[in-house]
């Protein structure tokens, strides 16, 4: 295993982190409901299974760069997710013992991704600007095989095994965080941690981070109610599947392609059309929940949605955030990640019911347009890594 080239390594470990994604993120809330849970209450759950994104990341982000383990940190948590997982079948089926889980869960969860991220652009060093979307498209294979291989295997076996599927990934994950060694580039345990403030009050980061919570709370209903949606409407869990793979094909595409935007826009001009598309995305989204067409068409704007702007996102941190800050740095786009979320999941929650899914998605996408009054302050010139 150690003879395999670092890349194939890191991007080892991203599929199978994003095989949990893929295995969690569509078919977690059509197990909630199938275990009796209401909409109201999968609303909590879902903020409660990303609230700790408000201080955890900020906990690992400061570990991290305090001891200069984070391989280490990625192992704990990759081992405490299997234990959660495994913990399902032994706690009773109540609203407050999920709960508690899903906060374990997030805890540990929101270590593995911010300073795995730190990692693999260290690794890369130098060459990160040609390799990091080929290493990355590795975690949007992984979510594909979630999505497609456990939506099937859901056609044959009962949902309620959930969290058996979740419990083997988790296992796999672990195992292979093992042959990914600490970043020789990363800095060691530090006495005295550089000042965060001065870095998050500059224009560029301050709006960066803005516009990031406007555009992550407009993806709440997606993230919490997009299956139940569909499942609604009619549509079988392998549809449901597709439907999520069909954004993350086009993520694929983009990591892939994204210098050819890089090249010839600013970051201003690609955050803005951004927003605009995923604006339209919900809009979409909302309009025709009975098309598979429609919904399909959609999904691919997930290359703007997600794609392009995770990569600005990796390239905003690394331009702006010194070798020594990467931990907090990754854990703050991790927060604001979380913040949103949870805050559109409790809204979407809350007023599904009374407003209908249609409606909560055509809000959301119009939501996303308020990110648009902060992008005056990033770069008006195209910015290189």
């Amino acid at each position: 295993m150690q003879a395999l080239p670092i890349q194939h390594r890191l991007g080892g470990f991203y599929f199978f982190y994003y095989s949990i994604v893929g295995t969690f993120m569509p078919f977690w809330n059509l197990y909630l409901e199938d275990q009796g849970f209401n909409y109201q209450q999968i609303g909590l759950l879902s903020s409660i299974a990303i609230v700790t994104r408000f201080f955890a990341p900020f906990i690992w982000g400061w570990i991290a760069d305090k001891s200069g383990k984070r391989m280490l940190l990625v192992r704990i948590a990759t081992w405490m997710e299997a234990c959660i997982w495994f913990m399902i079948f032994l706690v009773p089926n109540t609203f407050q013992a999920v709960a508690l889980l899903m906060l374990i869960f997030s805890f540990f969860q929101n270590a593995i991704l911010a300073q795995f991220e730190g990692v693999t652009l260290f690794w890369l060093g130098e060459k990160r600007t040609q390799l990091y979307g080929k290493v990355r498209k590795w975690g949007s294979i992984g979510f594909i095989a979630g999505v497609f291989g456990i939506g099937a295997l859901l056609e044959i076996i009962p949902i309620s095994m959930l969290p058996i599927m979740l419990l083997c990934i988790a296992c796999l994950a672990f195992l292979w965080a093992f042959t990914i060694q600490e970043p020789h580039a990363a800095p060691r345990s530090q006495e005295k941690l550089e000042p965060l403030l001065p870095i998050l009050k500059r224009p560029v980061v301050a709006a960066f981070f803005a516009i990031e919570f406007f555009l992550l709370f407009a993806h709440a209903p997606f993230y919490s109610f997009y299956s139940n949606y569909l499942h609604q409407a009619g549509f079988s869990t392998t549809e449901i599947g597709v439907l999520w793979s069909v954004g993350v094909v086009a993520e694929i595409i983009m990591f892939a392609y994204a210098t050819f935007f890089f090249s010839r826009f600013s970051w201003r001009h690609l955050v803005s059309f951004c927003l605009l598309l995923t604006s339209a995305r919900w809009i979409i989204v909302g309009l025709f929940p009975n098309s598979f067409i429609v919904q399909f068409l959609a999904q691919t704007i997930h290359a703007f949605s997600f794609g392009l702007f995770h990569m600005i996102a990796m390239r905003i941190i690394f331009q702006n955030f010194s070798i020594g800050q990467q931990g907090r740095g990754q854990a703050m786009y991790s927060t604001m990640w979380g913040l949103g979320v949870a805050l559109g999941s409790i809204l979407a929650g809350r007023y599904w019911q009374m407003l209908s899914g249609e409606m909560i998605f055509v809000i959301a996408g119009l939501s996303t347009l308020i990110g648009l009054l902060f992008v005056r302050w990033l770069p008006k010139y195209i910015q290189q890594a």
